[in-house]
């Protein structure tokens, strides 16, 4: 089945509220428990960046699981920031985690970060390179980075059904924006090919579910 594209940013009130509110226990827990396995070498304290936080909730996730670590989330949807933040002082993290405006392509962040993770923005961007290149243009030496993304199916039919068996419960607009991701995510060749024209080919991909895929490990070399 051929890509399409959905648009970048997300940025309509009602579905950035449908999004925060949603419960992403399971697979948002399941990040940060590959994360930890993929990568177990992550020093007891930090500084993380969360590429395309969204509305905060793995960043949060990431600095309950590791108190010693700050976390800086970044995003391009000035309405997501909003419920990000708000909903990072609800929780009482409002010290530990923060958040950016930052539309990609951009310039390297002064601050070094130990850790990149980014969490389905890949499928997001129109030009993928684009991922790839912040990525590697980012990290420091001796940085890691985990990334997690939505896998396209083969069909339609197949990303309907798993509309159906992993998003039954979830409001309307959830579902058909779940749908669109399937359909603008890659296939593991293409991340493959991306990977190679990045100069990261060294990283792992590995096919983590029948609708995930997660790539990990330096970037550079210390």
């Amino acid at each position: 089945m051929q890509r399409i594209p959905e648009p970048e940013l997300m940025d309509d009130e009602a579905q950035v509220r449908a999004y925060a509110e949603a419960d992403f226990a399971e697979p948002h827990d399941h990040f940060i428990a590959l994360l930890r396995q993929k990568i177990s070498n992550l020093p007891q304290a930090g500084v993380a960046l969360d590429l395309g936080c969204g509305a905060g909730d793995i960043s949060r996730r990431f600095a309950r699981a590791l108190p010693d670590w700050r976390v800086r989330g970044i995003d391009g949807s000035r309405t997501m920031l909003l419920v990000a933040k708000e909903m990072t002082i609800d929780a009482e993290l409002a010290g530990r985690v923060t958040f950016d405006e930052v539309l990609l392509p951009a310039a390297p962040p002064t601050e070094s970060h130990d850790l990149i993770f980014s969490n389905s923005l890949l499928h997001h961007l129109a030009d993928p390179d684009v991922f790839w290149s912040t990525l590697r243009d980012w990290s420091a030496p001796g940085a890691t980075i985990f990334v997690m993304d939505l896998l396209r199916p083969a069909d339609r039919a197949t990303a309907e059904e798993f509309v159906s068996l992993y998003a039954a419960d979830e409001p309307a607009v959830l579902q058909t924006d779940f749908f669109n991701s399937l359909l603008a995510a890659f296939e593991v060749d293409e991340i493959r090919a991306q990977l190679g024209r990045a100069g990261l080919s060294h990283l792992p991909v590995e096919v983590v579910s029948d609708r995930h895929v997660i790539v990990w490990g330096a970037v550079k070399s210390a």
